[in-house]
């Protein structure tokens, strides 16, 4: 439950915001208008500016020929194009372009009154130049758009090419700068790295010189050679004696016919091979012979005979090959053993040599070695550098050159964004201002302000631009207004009908004058016996709304000058009549003496139901005091956002200090219009209780509910 009435109280304070934007709409359309027109004025009084743009590319420094080497894409850097962004706007760039457009003198401004003109300075078209500049990113690509705002199309793309072309140029000017300062210091490099090596082979060959170092090429000394010479024939000894050991092994492990078999295959000797191929020819002749003859025949026993005799001869063959390879395997290792002994004693003699003549020497040596490479290298790395010097590299790229902008279509001024700016802007001071009024403005706006701080009911809630009923009839669609003001003050005197009231406001002007005459008209035409008495001596209207002279009334009736048949009827409203206030004496002191106020109610009463006191307003007259305080109730009008609300509470404290009793307030000139509260509250009642085609209101008897 409290979660709902929280949300009806936000609602609530929502629809306060938008009740004081309707009842200030005139000053939101007013100055709303003001800053449209002058924004559009404005706008219109703004040069032309057009934007020309040029697109470049920007890569890394890279050659456009790979020549050595392949080159490969440095790493993505973040801050490489913003950098790029900076040297593109800085200082000596733009400057170079104003040199070389001459914009000095193509802005320079003459002097009114004088022929020539003034030259700007340097600095000021630097600034000039730097204002009309903008660069910005292709997003997630390596292009940079460089444009340029200007009053004249031409200039801004003439300007902007050139600041690329400058741009790319003194770029590639700086790369290559870069490089032959490098080469520059590279040649002093070199130089003095010449100098090194010579003084180096001077010391190597000072050294060799003075220990005695026989040197057969570069770099090699002939104890060295002799000693790897040596090394080399003992390996080669070595390995020839191992060989004939092998085969002289596996000669002496055979015998008989293996032997026979395998001496053909290791020593490979032709003898020997040709004694086993006639061993093997008799063999044959012999196993064919003892096929058809027998043992003792004498072609057998030949051929037996010239066999054994071969077989002695290979006996004696192999026994002379066995005692050859054992000579050859004697002599060697004799031979191994000796270059053995010949390389041990070179070692020696090198060890002992090594320490006093060759290591001076060696170590001079490994230096020049040492300096001779980075002499090397220092050559080659001059000579690539000089080669890249000469190729072509693209670090900047114009992939699309400014073109002048057409001449309609500049980018600046906006016409529909200024003018869509100033209406956002007028709105916004508008509704500003009209929360500043409303801030400041302390009137009476709705029935809770009355409550609020009065802390007295509202019986009646009368719209604006209400005219006396008498011209417009009861049929008028204000008059239910009325006849619910009636109904509410019956409700509000507890029921009673009848009775004399005063009908107050705290200033002038809040219309209560024609709300008496209202309230009386309606209780007339209802049936009830209605008086209205002019009682604001001062200002009298009464007598104006209905036509009627104002030579005799009130006044002469409390000086008892005429009777109290003075009082008329109004012909025209049947159950009203009326007592003009009369002419005002020269002497007004005790003209409204509380006790003949009190005896002439008291006598009214029994004439008629209803008698209403038009009193002059609460602040700055007493009569309205008398009147508040000898009559049955006090009817107080306010004037919707009329007068501070300190005004209404003044007149109140005022009435309640007489004794007098307020029954309700009656909150006048209501703009239903602006307030949507009252428009609904009136149109509601207008439309449910009044029928132009039935030409009346509703009886009395249909009228129900109060107003709080």
């Amino acid at each position: 439950m409290e979660q709902t009435q929280q949300q009806q109280d936000t609602s609530l304070h929502f629809l306060d915001y938008w009740r004081v934007i309707r009842s200030r709409k005139e000053v939101i359309l007013a100055v709303t208008l003001l800053v449209v027109l002058t924004g559009t004025a404005y706008t219109f009084t703004l040069p032309r500016i057009y934007r020309a743009q040029t697109l470049i590319l920007v890569r890394d420094d890279a050659l456009d020929v790979d020549v050595f080497e392949r080159q490969f894409a440095n790493p993505y850097n973040p801050y490489y194009l913003r950098t790029q962004f900076e040297i593109i706007q800085s200082r000596p760039i733009l400057l170079q372009v104003i040199d070389s457009l001459n914009l000095i003198d193509r802005w320079s401004q003459p002097k009114s009154g004088e022929e020539g003109g003034e030259k700007i300075s340097r600095e000021d078209a630097l600034v000039r130049l730097q204002r009309s500049l903008r660069v910005e990113q292709a997003r997630d690509t390596s292009l940079i758009a460089i444009k340029v705002f200007r009053e004249d199309p031409r200039e801004a793309a003439e300007i902007a090419n050139e600041i690329a072309r400058v741009y790319r140029d003194q770029r590639l000017k700086a790369k290559r700068d870069e490089l032959r300062r490098g080469l520059e210091a590279m040649q002093e490099e070199l130089e003095k790295q010449r100098e090194i090596v010579q003084a180096a082979e001077q010391k190597l060959e000072r050294l060799r010189k003075e220990l005695g170092v026989a040197l057969l090429t570069r770099g090699q000394r002939a104890d060295k050679i002799r000693l790897q010479q040596l090394e080399a024939d003992r390996i080669a000894a070595r390995v020839d004696m191992l060989s004939r050991k092998a085969r002289l092994e596996q000669l002496e492990g055979l015998s008989g016919e293996e032997l026979v078999d395998a001496a053909a295959y290791i020593v490979n000797d032709p003898e020997i091979a040709a004694i086993r191929r006639q061993l093997v020819d008799f063999d044959v002749q012999l196993r064919l012979l003892l096929e058809n003859l027998g043992e003792n025949h004498p072609d057998v026993r030949r051929l037996r005979a010239g066999r054994e005799e071969l077989a002695k001869k290979m006996e004696r063959a192999l026994a002379g090959l066995q005692r050859g390879l054992r000579a050859e395997y004697e002599v060697s290792l004799a031979r191994y053993e000796a270059l053995e002994n010949e390389l041990e004693k070179a070692r020696a003699a090198d060890i002992a040599a090594e320490g006093d003549r060759f290591l001076p020497f060696d170590r001079a040596e490994r230096e020049l070695e040492l300096q001779r490479t980075i002499l090397e290298a220092l050559e080659a790395r001059f000579r690539q550098e000089n080669i890249k010097l000469d190729i072509p590299r693209t670090q900047v790229e114009i992939v699309e050159p400014a073109e002048p902008p057409p001449a309609n279509r500049p980018v600046s001024p906006n016409f529909l964004l200024n003018i869509v700016l100033s209406v956002v802007i007028g709105l916004t001071a508008g509704v500003g201002l009209a929360y500043f009024i409303e801030y400041l403005d302390t009137s009476v706006k709705t029935v809770d302000d009355v409550e609020r701080y009065l802390g007295v009911p509202v019986i009646g809630v009368i719209p604006q631009k209400v005219r006396p009923l008498i011209e417009e009839g009861p049929d008028s669609p204000y008059a239910e207004a009325y006849r619910m003001l009636r109904t509410n003050l019956i409700f509000a005197n507890k029921g009673a009908t009848g009775g004399a009231f005063t009908v107050t406001s705290g200033g002038s002007g809040e219309g209560k004058s024609t709300t008496l005459f209202n309230l009386a008209y309606v209780c007339a035409t209802i049936g009830d016996k209605v008086l209205i008495v002019d009682s604001d001596l001062r200002r009298p209207v009464q007598h104006t709304i209905l036509g009627m002279p104002n030579r005799f009334g009130l006044t002469n009736v409390l000086m008892r000058d005429v009777p109290i048949e003075a009082i008329k009827p109004v012909a025209s409203v049947p159950n009203l009549h009326f007592l003009p206030s009369g002419k005002l004496p020269r002497s007004s002191v005790g003209v409204l003496n509380p006790q003949r106020v009190r005896e002439l109610i008291r006598n009214l009463k029994t004439r008629y139901d209803y008698i209403f006191f038009d009193s002059p307003p609460l602040v700055g007259v007493s009569d309205a005091s008398i009147l508040a305080s000898e009559t049955d109730g006090v009817l107080l009008v306010v004037q919707y956002r009329k007068y501070p609300r300190v005004i209404s509470l003044r007149a109140k404290r005022m009435i309640e200090n007489v004794g007098g009793k307020i029954i309700g307030v009656v909150l006048n000139n209501i703009n239903v219009m602006r307030d949507d509260y009252y428009y609904y509250y009136h149109s509601y009642y207008s439309s449910y209780y009044y029928r132009p085609e039935e030409g009346r209101a509703l009886p009395a008897g249909r009228e129900s509910g109060t107003v709080s």
